[in-house]
């Protein structure tokens, strides 16, 4: 059944961007028009043009605004002090429940990069690698410090994000493990790919050196 909004112009466009995602996540972008996405919120086509002057528009302002919530979500999320393990611990529990929260429009914003014109794309991949830049920044304070075992810091971070990037795929809220369990398993698993020394670890090298 059709959502009905009120005249709040704030509130249609929320609405909007609400029923864009979750119908962009299920079809895909190119199988959406804006006449069906105005027939699920329940206004006049005429009146999406007032927010979003076309369907390109409207796609890159949902990947922009998720992109930015991420960076803006670590930047409150990061520790102000600590080593790189206790950051890396912080940065896959941030990522991991950023995600889970946003399951569609995590899936919108990696599956439709191809339907953004290359200027927009070019906008979207600098906001990701700012993001990435922050996890290659740990790994590599973590490398130098002997905190980590890592001989490739780009291509550890790669397998990092799309490790707890994957979480999206295959975990429902409803099913055996919490949030909380999923994001401590793989920060589990992310340590062990990082060869991640505790501090106690790293005294018994430095006492056998």
């Amino acid at each position: 059944m059709a959502r009905t909004t009120g005249s709040d112009g704030e509130k249609t466009e929320a609405a909007l961007r609400e029923a864009a995602v979750s119908l962009i996540a299920r079809y895909g972008y190119e199988a959406v028009s804006m006449r069906q996405l105005a027939a699920e919120v329940g206004v006049q086509a005429a009146a999406l043009y007032r927010y979003f002057p076309n369907k390109e528009d409207l796609l890159f302002t949902l990947m922009r605004e998720h992109m930015e919530g991420l960076i803006g979500g670590w930047g409150a999320a990061r520790p102000r002090s600590g080593g790189p393990v206790g950051r890396l611990a912080a940065f896959v529990d941030h990522h991991i429940r950023f995600h889970v929260a946003r399951r569609h429009a995590t899936h919108v914003s990696n599956m439709e990069l191809r339907s953004l014109s290359p200027e927009r794309l070019t906008h979207i991949l600098r906001l990701r690698t700012t993001y990435e830049k922050e996890l290659r920044s740990i790994l590599r304070e973590g490398a130098e410090s002997g905190d980590f075992q890592v001989d490739d810091v780009g291509l550890t971070a790669m397998a990092i994000i799309q490790m707890i990037t994957g979480v999206i795929v295959w975990f429902r809220p409803d099913e055996r493990l919490s949030v909380e369990e999923v994001a401590k398993t793989y920060l589990s698993m992310t340590m062990r790919l990082t060869g991640a020394r505790t501090a106690g670890e790293k005294n018994n090298v430095h006492a056998f050196a």
